[in-house]
């Protein structure tokens, strides 16, 4: 059911809680998709949000849970006893339980695991827990359907409905060896069309993509995405099957790092969101905006040395933020490709032969727009002289700060630094000093002062 969530309908809800009447409060909530019900929570207060939790079926909330803002979970996990906690991860995929698991203190994490009904899935979230945030084995979920090379196709297909039942969506049939080490898949078409008594060694297909549960998450999403996959099998060392990814996690994680790096390009260094508190959205701010600060006291102390420029030609003065500016434009549009195409694996061959694809490409840039300049001066008449320092200036600037959006994220890269630092304000103000400094230079040398 979708539903709308307008003022009225949250107005209604919070006369509900507050007249304790959960018999309507159920009927009126329980037909709805989980993804209405946590649009509702997000709109009520903690307390109401809680009281709605522990009211409606666990087999609703826990899905809802999962599609809340990490602080409105927070604050409503703080508000549930860990057996509560412990009643909605039994509702969910080992993947998602262990995921809220992570968010909740040491201690309490203890006495929620050992709540938790079912053994085997307290188990198996106990074991995503010790893999390392960053890595398959975290991100995979433990619920799949395996069959055996030596099952025949009925007793597959018996086996496969027991499994299925705690499986939310099959996406692949993977088979196994008596060891339990991954072989294969199974094609539906193939199960179906085979004898009964046809063995599985007979009909399946041996080439399956895969991942260990050490690989990184950013090279899961490439393999997936590069081979358009719904699912991917993980193996441990040992090459023993013991979990899948679906294209639901990645598509959470791709989504999660787009922000992060979005946040990074444009000077956060912290994870934040606009309702959090002050001080963690300065702490998050602060450190760049100091460079910045400093990058401007800079380019100020560098003007200052040429004093004498700007007393004999006072317009200089004028196209200092033109140079600046085109300076920071320019280097960020490089490193924006680059970074991106670090992101996607596209940056292929040599640093050098980058390099040189990136000063051909500001040679172009730089001679039009120093063409334009010329020609704006001339218009407005400027002195010529003046007119081509200018444009002398910008495009020596411009092929700098090419370079440099360039050279860093590739260099960031390499170290294992995240390359999408390199397009906020690391870019911008270290292109504003050289831009600064390059203007001056070569004005002193092209007005011979």
């Amino acid at each position: 059911m979708q539903f709308q969530i307008t003022a009225d309908f949250i107005a209604n809800i919070e006369q509900l809680i507050a007249q304790k009447d959960g018999n309507a409060l159920r009927e009126l909530l329980q037909e709805f998709h989980f993804a209405d019900v946590a649009e509702l929570l997000e709109e009520l207060g903690s307390d109401d949000a809680t009281y709605i939790i522990k009211l409606l079926e666990s087999e609703l909330t826990s899905e809802a849970l999962m599609e809340l803002d990490d602080d409105v979970r927070e604050k409503i996990l703080d508000r549930l006893s860990p057996s509560e906690i412990a009643q909605e991860l039994e509702e969910l995929d080992t993947d998602d339980a262990a995921d809220i698991i992570a968010e909740l203190d040491e201690d309490i994490q203890k006495e929620v695991i050992g709540k938790i009904e079912d053994e085997e899935h307290a188990a198996d979230i106990v074991e995503l827990l010790n893999y390392d945030e960053d890595t398959a084995g975290a991100l995979m979920a433990k619920e799949l359907v395996q069959v055996k090379e030596t099952w025949t196709v009925a007793g597959c297909v018996r086996e496969m409905r027991r499994q299925a039942e705690n499986v939310t969506r099959v996406h692949s049939i993977y088979v196994t060896n008596k060891e339990g080490k991954l072989t294969g898949r199974l094609s539906l078409k193939d199960l179906l069309t085979a004898g009964e008594k046809t063995k599985i060694s007979e009909v399946f297909i041996p080439k399956v993509d895969y991942v260990t549960v050490h690989t990184d998450n950013e090279e899961v999403a490439r393999i997936m995405q590069k081979y358009d996959l719904e699912a991917i099998p993980v193996v441990d060392e040992d090459g023993i099957l013991v979990g899948r990814i679906t294209i639901d996690d990645i598509v959470d994680f791709i989504k999660d790092e787009a922000e992060k790096d979005y946040q990074l390009a444009a000077g956060i260094s912290q994870d934040v969101e606009a309702d959090d508190s002050v001080w963690e959205l300065t702490r998050a701010r602060l450190p760049w905006l100091v460079l910045g600060l400093f990058g401007g006291l800079g380019s100020v102390y560098i003007m200052q040395g040429f004093e004498e420029a700007l007393e004999r030609f006072p317009i200089l003065f004028f196209f200092t933020p033109l140079i600046a500016a085109m300076a920071g434009n320019v280097g960020v549009q490089s490193s924006a490709i680059i970074v991106q195409g670090l992101a996607n694996d596209n940056v292929k061959g040599s640093l050098f032969n980058r390099l040189v694809k990136e000063v051909g490409l500001a040679l172009i840039n730089g001679t039009a727009l120093g063409l334009l300049v010329i020609g704006f001066g001339f218009v407005v008449g400027q002195d010529q002289l003046v007119s081509i320092t200018i444009a002398v200036s910008m495009l020596s600037v411009i092929i700098v700060a090419a370079l440099i959006g360039t050279f860093v994220p590739i260099i960031l890269d390499r170290r294992g630094i995240d390359p999408a630092i390199a397009t906020g304000p690391f870019i911008t103000t270290s292109n504003d000093i050289f831009g600064i400094f390059l203007f001056f230079y070569i004005s002193k040398v092209v007005l011979g002062f």
